[in-house]
């Protein structure tokens, strides 16, 4: 007996067939795309990564700069007897190593304040050369070594804040030997320290600076731009982000809109180079244009670099820097003379 089959109904219900299911994206290119996407977040990490850390060596580099040691002194150098000395910044919070060279029965002393990135020597300017031209003035001469430049009691480069109670401490010191007439002389942030220091009290008769150098915002995207190609925003705020992590110190603190406006109550030399690719020659002109003092002036020197005036054109620089310390002597004795007789 045959059976005949019953066919399957066409239409919706029980025991119909499933509809096809929709087009969907294929589990190959969805996880192609995730893997695209972790890619990717793994490279803008990794470019972030290297862009903050060079920021921040950037920073710890300009605060813990390489010096070399000391490769003299000055009887070697200049056959000159000298005293080492150690005496404390003007806030005590840091110990300053120097040299004292003494000149025969002299009251009148030269503070030399060195440049960022070296030391006492200070061999480019040369610095040996420049005590030993003081001393045969009669004029005693303390060199002594910032905190980032020391080896025994090393503090970081501040740009001139804790660097200016150091220099501050040299002055007590020389001070302290008996100095009435005293004279710093400052090159480069050493020349900026000087007078960030001079903000601080009125420590001395007169200032010789040479390549004024104040690290500010402009500056420092100067010679950043000098090593690397990057824009100025955001690299100067990152290097100024880190840099109190790295220093202790904050680059906002250091008053260099103040400096260039500030006029002192001393004569100032100023000397700067036309050529100078660290300081730009605007931050001399700006604090001379300041200056009120008569015996004030300003020495822009065609064509010269960053601190290498003494050496390419020496006897203009001496001739300049003597006539203004013979003229700050003539001032001393005056003043010197009238308080005696006010004593008598």
């Amino acid at each position: 007996m045959t059976t005949l089959s019953t066919p399957l109904p066409l239409g919706g219900g029980a025991g119909t067939l499933p509809a096809p299911l929709a087009p969907t994206k294929s589990r190959p290119a969805h996880r192609a795309w995730r893997i695209a996407f972790n890619v990717s977040l793994v490279l803008l990490s990794l470019l972030l990564a290297i862009i903050l850390g060079l920021h921040g060596y950037a920073a710890y580099r300009l605060a813990h700069p390489y010096v070399a040691p000391l490769a003299s002194n000055p009887k070697l150098a200049i056959h000159l007897d000298y005293s080492e000395v150690t005496f404390p910044s003007i806030d005590d919070n840091s110990l300053v190593d120097g040299w004292w060279i003494p000149a025969a029965d002299s009251r009148k002393t030269v503070v030399l304040s060195h440049g960022y990135g070296t030391n006492r020597e200070e061999s480019w300017v040369p610095m040996y050369d420049l005590a030993s031209l003081l001393h045969a003035r009669n004029y005693n001469v303390l060199m002594f070594d910032y905190g980032f430049a020391s080896k025994t009691h090393h503090t970081p480069a501040t740009g001139g804040r804790i660097e200016s109670e150091q220099l501050l401490g040299a002055i007590q010191y020389a001070r302290s030997q008996g100095s009435d007439e005293l004279v710093v002389w400052g090159f480069s942030m050493g020349a900026g320290t000087a007078l960030q220091a001079a903000l601080k009290s009125d420590p001395v008769d007169a200032m010789i600076l040479d390549s004024t150098f104040l690290p500010d915002d402009d500056t420092l995207y100067y010679n950043l731009r000098k090593q690397i190609n990057v824009p100025k925003d955001p690299s100067v705020s990152l290097i100024r982000w880190f840099f109190p992590l790295v220093s202790g110190a904050s680059l906002a603190d250091i008053p260099s809109e103040q400096v260039q406006t500030t006029a002192y109550d001393f004569p100032i030399l100023l000397i700067h180079g036309t050529a100078d690719d660290k300081a730009p020659t605007y931050l001399a002109e700006n604090i001379a244009r300041a200056q009120t003092n008569a015996l004030s002036q300003l020495w822009i020197v065609p064509g010269a670099i960053h601190e290498m005036i003494f050496r390419t054109h020496p006897e203009e620089y001496i001739a300049r820097t003597t006539a203004f310390l013979d003229e700050v002597d003539a001032v001393a004795i005056t003043k010197a003379n009238t308080s005696a007789l006010a004593a008598i």
